[in-house]
């Protein structure tokens, strides 16, 4: 019988060839492989103790902090679940999904802690910092924990928001993660990689492991400035990053300033996520002559989906590329792209319901229409449903809508997404105020939102309008009818 391919033997094997070669790098801060082996097995010893074994579900709650790392790692040794949650939510957010997620710990860095403790009672869950689990695993020992885990075994659940604003975990296996993070020719030269994205996302862990696998450093930042991420690169010369339009932009915009970031090592320009006009992409291969410059369309729910190469990238513009390895796909009758492969999760936790809807006789629905031409590029036209996708994040208008709503100003409201070169979208406030008052400001609608929603989900643009149009037998929101009014 084949060996399963799981997540810890990563770690495992990488600590063996190449011990002192650096793993992850945050800051000041680093781990080598050895390092990041051993307290992993330390963290594995202190989180056994406080009862975590295969199958328990372990929720983080934290901003971007290298102690993440060995915890995944710790976790995926254990055969337990990791489940990071958006350092930007609220406790309202937070406390939403965990009542559901059935955590038996939730661990939160020292910013988080008073609201966890609280939390905790709430969702009948202990409750750890970062740093008391660190002394605990300070007095365990680095033996490795040696439990036996299936290739089959959920290994992470990424939270994701869906139509109606209750974020749903999608769970990935061993297998699917192994997968959607092998780098190919593994032992080739790679070089340092830095990873814009928080550790609450996707893309943060498949980057980061596809750099592990390679058994070459993922280098973390704490926040997407240009200044931080161009000093990330400069430092460790990466040779490959991948970002966001949005922050491809705020590059080049200090690239052109009085202080440019050093990105001449860069030899891999990454993007995607949301719309990518072809005119950044010509700013960004302009701007790093010696780099391949490369698209990619894909999701949480199905990793990797396609990707559009250096060499096709003037000859197709406006394409996402052709399907990645071990990925096929294929239209609908109503033109949304569907999606097939080892790469796709396993369903969302505990909602059979919307996996049944998402998953259809093992084609993953994405949501996003497209078109395929005769070469077999495909591009993405629009949207089936009325999820927002700003800067890489879904945002639910109904939960927007909810919150706006309750503003003494607005007597009725609609929530938007408006095309964006640097976001892929914006969210639009479309607003009726009162007539007994003066109409509200945006600055006054987001300090509203503070609080009580992400800060991605706050309105970045506000319409004052006379009506929201609405279905005469429903009252649903015509949202198709009012973006064509807005535009």
């Amino acid at each position: 019988m084949p060996e399963p391919l799981v997540v810890g033997d990563v770690f495992r094997q990488a600590a063996r060839a190449v011990p002192h070669r650096t793993a992850a790098v945050l800051g000041e801060r680093s781990l080598t492989f050895s390092e990041l082996d051993a307290w992993a097995n330390r963290t594995a010893g202190a989180l056994a103790a406080r009862g975590v074994g295969p199958g328990d579900r372990v929720a983080v709650w934290a901003g971007t902090t290298l102690a993440s790392v060995p915890v995944f790692a710790a976790l995926a040794k254990l055969g337990a679940v990791f489940a990071p949650l958006n350092g930007a939510w609220g406790p309202r957010e937070v406390e939403r999904v965990l009542d559901r997620f059935g955590a038996a710990l939730l661990i939160a860095d020292a910013e988080r802690d008073a609201q966890a403790a609280a939390l905790a009672s709430l969702v009948r869950t202990q409750t750890v910092t970062f740093d008391a689990l660190s002394s605990e695993a300070e007095v365990r020992t680095a033996d490795d924990p040696r439990v036996l885990v299936d290739e089959a075994d959920p290994h992470v659940v990424f939270y994701t928001s869906g139509s109606s604003g209750a974020p749903k975990g999608a769970v990935l296996s061993h297998r699917a993660n192994m997968l959607r993070s092998l780098p190919g020719a593994l032992l080739e030269p790679r070089g340092a990689m830095v990873c814009p994205y928080p550790l609450f996302h996707m893309g943060a862990w498949t980057i980061a492991l596809q750099q592990w696998q390679a058994r070459d450093a993922v280098v973390f930042v704490s926040n997407a400035s240009a200044e931080e991420i161009g000093g990330a690169v400069s430092r460790h010369r990466a040779t490959r990053l991948n970002a966001i339009p949005a922050i491809w932009r705020r590059l080049l915009e200090a690239m052109a300033g009085a202080s440019p970031p050093e990105l001449s090592s860069i030899r891999f320009a990454d993007t995607g996520t949301s719309a990518t006009p072809p005119e950044l992409l010509r700013a960004i291969a302009a701007a790093m002559p010696e780099a391949q410059v490369r698209v990619f369309y894909g999701s949480t729910e199905a990793g990797g989906v396609t990707v559009l190469e250096h060499a096709d990238m003037w000859r197709k513009p406006g394409s996402c590329g052709v399907p990645g390895p071990l990925v096929t796909v294929r239209t609908d009758d109503a033109e949304q792209l569907l999606v097939r492969g080892p790469l796709l999760f396993d369903g969302y936790l505990d909602d059979p319901h919307a996996t049944d809807v998402a998953l259809v006789d093992g084609w993953y629905a994405t949501g996003d229409l497209a078109t395929v031409d005769d070469d077999g590029f495909v591009t993405i036209v629009g949207r089936v449903g009325e999820v927002i996708r700003t800067g890489g994040e879904a945002v639910a208008p109904g939960e927007v809508e909810s919150v706006l709503a309750t503003h003494s100003a607005v007597a009725d409201v609609a929530v938007l997404g408006l095309p964006d070169d640097q976001w892929g979208e914006v969210v639009c406030a479309v607003v009726v105020p009162r007539l007994d008052g003066a109409p509200p400001r945006l600055d006054e609608l987001r300090g509203h939102c503070s609080g009580v929603l992400a800060s991605y989900k706050h309105p970045r643009r506000l319409v004052l309008v006379g009506e929201i149009p609405r279905t005469p037998a429903t009252g649903q929101i015509q949202r198709r009818l009012l973006l064509e009014r807005v535009r």
